[in-house]
């Protein structure tokens, strides 16, 4: 497990309104805030990869090991960590499924989430709820948004208050339909990867950024280069993505450090 916390808050949880009542995971939603300091590389880490298609890479469903992490960045880090540290007996899982928003992912947190019991919980998700709110399909706007990360993370530190999250910033390119309606795709994400941020901060979670990460990209080879429709990344954009992972969530598990 990991080291215990050194210190963390609580505070008063927002009260539920009518809209997110129906969601079968909330209960008594207190929140509490880890210490971002973790002193000792730990053993046995149960490490979790969560969110839409960008993280389900067109994973297995079953226990085959040679496709259960699928063929984006959830691999590419698992493969990575996995090869690199084979004596501390790490696991990895994927959950993320393709087509998922945020309420979409909410409703099967406890099943694919707290059910697991992860040490490590890492969360890409919100392109989803953007193209719902831009194509006006089950519109989940910024606001519900906001609502059901929060209580997603209250009710995972309130579960488990030693687990280390990791909010990972949903970010397009301008390419393909996305390049048709970029000003409504962009305005509608910018509100979204703020509000990431500031739930990482918020929380004393691992923020890794990733819009900045493929623009700088974008200075050496084309936007499709590296997310071929806008949406989903080539193999050289999961790259990224894992560089920036790795990087990122060093800060807290010291030991990955040997692989930046």
């Amino acid at each position: 497990m990991l080291p215990h916390l050194h210190s963390r808050r609580s505070f008063l949880a927002k009260s539920v309104q009518a809209g997110i009542a129906s969601y079968s995971f909330i209960q008594e939603v207190s929140a509490f805030v880890p210490s971002p300091e973790r002193e000792n590389e730990n053993q046995h880490l149960t490490i979790l990869f969560q969110g839409d298609s960008i993280t389900d890479g067109n994973r297995g469903r079953s226990a085959d090991p040679n496709h259960i992490m699928g063929h984006g960045y959830a691999f590419s880090i698992a493969s990575r960590v996995g090869a690199r540290f084979p004596e501390k007996g790490l696991s990895f899982y994927n959950r993320g499924v393709s087509g998922n928003t945020i309420t979409d992912m909410a409703e099967r947190w406890v099943k694919d989430t707290l059910a697991i019991s992860p040490n490590v919980i890492s969360i890409l998700i919100g392109v989803n709820d953007t193209n719902s709110v831009v194509n006006k399909k089950s519109p989940v706007t910024v606001e519900k948004y906001e609502e059901v990360y929060r209580l997603l993370l209250q009710q995972t530190y309130q579960q488990f208050p030693d687990c280390l999250l990791v909010l990972c910033e949903p970010f397009i390119l301008p390419v393909g339909n996305i390049k048709k309606n970029w000003d409504g795709w962009k305005e509608d994400i910018t509100k979204r990867q703020k509000l990431v941020l500031e739930l990482s901060t918020e929380f004393h979670t691992v923020f890794v950024p990733l819009q900045q990460v493929f623009l700088d990209a974008c200075k050496r080879a084309s936007a499709d280069y590296w997310i071929w429709d806008g949406i989903h990344p080539t193999y050289s954009g999961h790259e990224l993505i894992t560089k920036e992972w790795l990087k990122q969530t060093s800060k807290r598990l010291p030991f990955l450090r040997k692989l930046c």
